[in-house]
């Protein structure tokens, strides 16, 4: 089924609509970089990373609420990627951390999928490009959300909770974030920022259905379906 372009809605009256262009934060859970062990000092790094690692996500893994998800024939499970997104409201530049949420036009619920990853020293096309591994649930308008950095977030498969986790502690929290990013990038209204994944995350297999929450965001719902022959 072909993916809409913006599958989700504007946020009221606001003069942006969206860009259709998301990255995402990775290795932005501490645990994520102590799982590398010594290995974030080996070649071709040879150091942690100094600033945020994103990953674009292309407009054909965009999804929306409610779409059906294909798994690869080849795939035994998709890693789950539950984790809030961040709507950028006006031209996000050298944004200073003090003050960087008033940049932030909404917030969103997003499910950042992929195939297994081994590794991220380098771009893992294969595993994350795919059709549709990208839902995005609908906005809520960043005023009524108090501290971006506080919220819990529950991941259900088949109507049952298999993981809870919060939206914080992150190596670099949402204002932290958007300060660093656009340090070295630009942000234009309507783009997404999503804040990254917990290391901890379950993986998911066709045939089930998810449910990803975030108190005082919503929830998004998809399922996962074999993919055709």
């Amino acid at each position: 089924m072909p993916l809409h372009p913006h599958p989700l809605p504007p946020l009221g009256m606001a003069p942006w609509r969206f860009s259709g262009v998301v990255y995402t934060a990775l290795l932005n859970d501490p645990q994520q970089l102590t799982a590398l062990g010594d290995a974030v000092h080996q070649p071709p790094h040879k150091a942690p990373p100094a600033h945020p690692v994103l990953a674009l996500r292309p407009r054909n893994t965009l999804a929306g609420d409610g779409s059906a998800i294909s798994v690869p024939a080849d795939a035994p499970a998709l890693q789950t990627g539950p984790g809030l997104g961040l709507v950028i409201g006006r031209t996000a530049c050298r944004v200073p951390a003090a003050n960087a949420l008033a940049w932030v036009a909404g917030y969103l619920v997003a499910n950042s999928l992929s195939l297994p990853i081994n590794s991220h020293y380098r771009p893992a096309v294969r595993q994350m490009a795919r059709d549709g591994f990208c839902p995005l649930g609908p906005v809520v308008p960043a005023s009524t959300v108090a501290d971006p950095d506080a919220l819990a977030i529950r991941l259900a498969l088949d109507g049952a909770v298999v993981w809870q986790g919060r939206t914080g502690p992150r190596l670099r929290g949402v204002a932290q974030l958007l300060a660093n990013v656009t340090e070295f990038m630009t942000l234009q209204p309507g783009d997404v920022l999503l804040l990254g994944s917990s290391a901890d995350a379950p993986l998911a297999h066709a045939g089930q259905t998810m449910v990803v929450a975030i108190d005082g965001i919503g929830s998004l719902h998809n399922s996962l379906v074999a993919e055709a022959a």
